[in-house]
């Protein structure tokens, strides 16, 4: 079950959507929410950008500018949560409480966001994060790095945030322990959905099969399952998939699939491809 949800708060305008997506899971599952916002630490970050710009003379000026933007965001961050809980009429809990409704946690923390998300999100069963377009919200960098070094799924929420919990969920299925996570993960929802659809993509004939033992497996839970091959068309297969996604109105359930140990923060093109394209909101494990 979901239970506890981490959501990471930016001071941005992206911020009211994504809680308004969480609470809509957290109202499914009488789920807490725990809301992080990770103020910068301005010294670091301006030592690190004199010494970029190879020089140190300016840093002392650097970091009181970047600390009065760190503390308008942090404010923003605060009221809007603050005015979001009052709104919805969210109860402020630290601890369990008796009643089968979601409550909400503020949570602060100063240095790195993609280390404070990754870090506090071992401990939820779920993250959900807002895709970074034109708003400086959370950046593709902490999604990435959440999804490596949380071990937990992420759901990535659209611009608009979620109003209700998906009731169609398309899988983007490979026979790979990404993906086996991924499904494993996303159970809670596949068990309030109305239809699952198994997504292949692959030019390759011989994977005329793959996907059918998964179809096997969810029917077993009773669920309503069908299964869909498709060839890569001129978007190549992650375009394919978020096309036939968006068609469903759904949920996209996915392995997040990394090729490289050099930086650990770098993923494969599909991958990539759906961090900054999709307009589906998608839960994806690594």
């Amino acid at each position: 079950m979901i239970k506890t949800i981490l959501v990471p708060a930016t001071g941005s305008d992206m911020d009211i959507a994504i809680f308004r997506s969480a609470l809509t899971l957290a109202r499914a599952f009488a789920a807490h929410l725990e809301v992080l916002h990770v103020h910068v630490d301005a010294a670091a970050l301006a030592a690190t950008m004199a010494s970029d710009a190879g020089g140190g003379a300016t840093v002392i000026g650097l970091v009181d500018r970047i600390e009065e933007e760190a503390g308008r965001r942090e404010a923003a961050a605060t009221r809007t949560f603050r005015e979001f809980c009052a709104r919805e009429r969210l109860v402020l809990a630290d601890a369990p409480i008796a009643q089968g409704a979601p409550s909400a946690q503020w949570l602060r923390q100063t240095g790195d966001e993609a280390y404070w998300v990754a870090e506090l999100g071992r401990s939820a069963d779920l993250l959900i994060i807002g895709r970074r377009t034109d708003d400086p919200g959370v950046s593709v960098d902490t999604i990435e790095t959440a999804l490596l070094g949380s071990g937990r799924p992420v759901l990535i929420s659209p611009a608009a945030g979620l109003a209700a919990p998906p009731e169609t969920i398309v899988i983007a299925w490979k026979e790979t322990p990404e993906a086996a996570r991924a499904v494993g993960a996303a159970m809670p929802l596949l068990s309030t959905a109305k239809q699952i659809l198994i997504v292949t993509v692959a030019e390759d004939q011989g994977l005329s099969e793959e996907g059918t033992r998964l179809l096997t497996s969810l029917r077993w839970h009773g669920f309503n399952v069908s299964l869909r091959r498709l060839p890569p068309g001129p978007q190549g297969a992650a375009g394919t998939l978020l096309a036939a996604a968006a068609e469903q109105d759904a949920l996209v359930v996915m392995g997040a699939y990394g090729h490289s140990r050099l930086r650990q923060w770098i993923f494969g093109g599909f991958t990539r491809h759906v961090l900054r394209g999709a307009e589906v909101p998608v839960l994806m494990m690594h």
